[in-house]
C-alpha cells in the first residue's frame, strides 16, 4: 500500500487574494511537511450575501494569478458550480473523491476556527481532518476582558501568556461537549497585518496597494476596476 498523501484545504473568500493568504498556505505546508495546498474561493459562503462578494469568477481569476509560480499551490475551481451556499462538508466530500489515499489538513483563521462548534455537519467533518490555525490580527480581540472572565478561575490564568492557544482550547472543549474530536495545531507565524477590507478600503480610496498583493492581483484589480464602489 502506497502511503498516504498530505493535503491541506484553504478555503476562503479571497476577495482579494492577498500577500497574507499565500504567507499562511506556505507556513502550513512547511510546518506539516504538507504536499500541496488546494485553494478553494468559495461560491457562496453560508455567512455571506453573494451580492457582498466580487464574482466567483474574478476571486478565481486572482488567485490563479497569485499561485502561479509555486508548484505547491492548486486551484480548485469545480467547488463552485452551484449557485447555492458552499458548505465545507460538500468541499470535503468533492475533493476525498478527486484525492483518494490522502491524509487531509484545513487551514483556517482563529476566528472561523472558533466557529467550528456550529459549522454544517461538522460530526462529520472535524474528525476527517487535521486543523491548521492562522492567528490573526483582531482589534476586537481583548486580552484585558478575557482576563476578567476568568478572574474566578485564578488557576487558568497561566494560559492566558498565550491568548490564541487558550482560545483554541475553549473551541475544542466546546466541540467535545458535542462529542465531537478534533486534532488542532497553531501554525507558528506572526499575525499578518493585512486584510483583504482593507485592500478594498485602499482601492475605493485610490490609494496603492503595491506590497500587499502580488503584482498579477495588482494588475488584475487594476484592469478589472475592482473594488472602486462601496459594498451593497
Amino acid at each position: 500500500m502506497s502511503a498516504m498523501q498530505k493535503l491541506a484545504i484553504f478555503g476562503g473568500t479571497f476577495d482579494p487574494v492577498h500577500w497574507g493568504h499565500l504567507s499562511i498556505a506556505q507556513t502550513a505546508l512547511t510546518q506539516c511537511g504538507i504536499e500541496r495546498a488546494i485553494w478553494i474561493p468559495n461560491a457562496c459562503p453560508p455567512h455571506k450575501s453573494v451580492t457582498s462578494m466580487s464574482s466567483l469568477e474574478h476571486r478565481q481569476q486572482m488567485v490563479r494569478r497569485a499561485i502561479a509560480h509555486n508548484p505547491g499551490f492548486v486551484l480548485e475551481s469545480s467547488n463552485g458550480k452551484s449557485a447555492g451556499a458552499s458548505y465545507a462538508i460538500a468541499t470535503l466530500q468533492h475533493l476525498q473523491g478527486i484525492y483518494p489515499n490522502t491524509h487531509w489538513y484545513w487551514i483556517v483563521g482563529l476566528d472561523a476556527f472558533q466557529t467550528l462548534p456550529r459549522w454544517y455537519r461538522r460530526q462529520e467533518l472535524i474528525p476527517a481532518c487535521d486543523w491548521l490555525v492562522a492567528p490573526r490580527l483582531d482589534p476586537a480581540f481583548d486580552l484585558a476582558a478575557l482576563k476578567r472572565l476568568l478572574r474566578t478561575e485564578r488557576a487558568q490564568l497561566d494560559g492566558i501568556a498565550n491568548p490564541m492557544h487558550f482560545l483554541c482550547q475553549q473551541v475544542e472543549q466546546q466541540l467535545l461537549s458535542q462529542s465531537i474530536p478534533i486534532r488542532w495545531t497553531i501554525l507558528s507565524m506572526p499575525p499578518f497585518p493585512i486584510s483583504s477590507s482593507l485592500i478594498r478600503h485602499y482601492c475605493r480610496q485610490n490609494r496603492s496597494i503595491r506590497g500587499l498583493v502580488p503584482e498579477a492581483v495588482r494588475v488584475y484589480i487594476a484592469q478589472e476596476k475592482l473594488y472602486q464602489s462601496e459594498r451593497p
